[in-house]
Formats: C-alpha cells, sequence, structure tokens
C-alpha cells in the first residue's frame, strides 16, 4: 500500500518498513563505527559482508558505493553514511553526491535557506503527468 509521503519528491522516508528491509544493511554500515571492523571491510569486502545476510541487490548497492539506492534499500541514512565516512566521504559531500548538485552547489543552496518547497511539494512537479 502506498503511503502519502511517498509522493514527496526526491526524498525517500525510513519508517519502520524500511527499516525492517533495510536491518542487516544497516547492522553492517553501523560496524563500520568501530576501526576495527572497518580495517577488516577494507581488507577484503566480500568476506566482509558475508557475515550479514543482505539481499544481493543491498550487496550489490554496497559494492557500488550506490548511496540513493542503499537508502531505497533500506538504509538509513545515518548508518550509510558511517560506509561513506569510510570512504573519506564527509555528511556534507554525500548530501552533495546524493542530490547530484555537487558540493558547492549544494553547500551554497543550504546557506541560503534549503530547497524551495515551490515545486517541490509533490512527484506530479517533478514528472509532469499532473495532479497526485
Amino acid at each position: 500500500m502506498k503511503k502519502d509521503y511517498e509522493d514527496i519528491p526526491g526524498t525517500i522516508v525510513f519508517d519502520a518498513d524500511r527499516g525492517r528491509e533495510g536491518y542487516q544493511l544497516n547492522q553492517f554500515c553501523i560496524s563500520l563505527r568501530l576501526q576495527k571492523n572497518r580495517d577488516e571491510f577494507n581488507a577484503d569486502e566480500e568476506a566482509y559482508l558475508d557475515r550479514y545476510r543482505m539481499t544481493p541487490e543491498q550487496r550489490q548497492a554496497v559494492r557500488d558505493r550506490d548511496w540513493n539506492g542503499l537508502l531505497a534499500l533500506g538504509g538509513n541514512i545515518y548508518y550509510t553514511s558511517k560506509l561513506a565516512a569510510n570512504d573519506g566521504i564527509n555528511f556534507q559531500n554525500l548530501a552533495g553526491l546524493m542530490t547530484g548538485m555537487g558540493v558547492e552547489a549544494y553547500r551554497e543552496m543550504m546557506l541560503n535557506g534549503g530547497r524551495p518547497p515551490e515545486g517541490n511539494r509533490y512527484q506530479y512537479e517533478w514528472d509532469g503527468k499532473g495532479e497526485g
């Protein structure tokens, strides 16, 4: 069943259903908060991923560092940012990558108050298919 908030363009809402879907993915990501685990992951990504019962799609998104894909597959941004940090990507840079704006344009937008709500409230405003 589609939820009302799934109509927000450019946004994947992390809710209970996504939390269940991404449990193993998020367990993997949060494990990277420990240096010992980062060292093991960096030494052999595949062997480290074998510890978690992720779907093949989740594993591939980790391999590809598909940041938006990780969220769509149940990842929590605060957990997936641990993977980005492991790769030397800070949160601001990650947001720039995920929006497709790039780091400087994203930073400038946020300093100027963020994305305006006009034209960003509903999917149909982005896809041109008329009202929701």
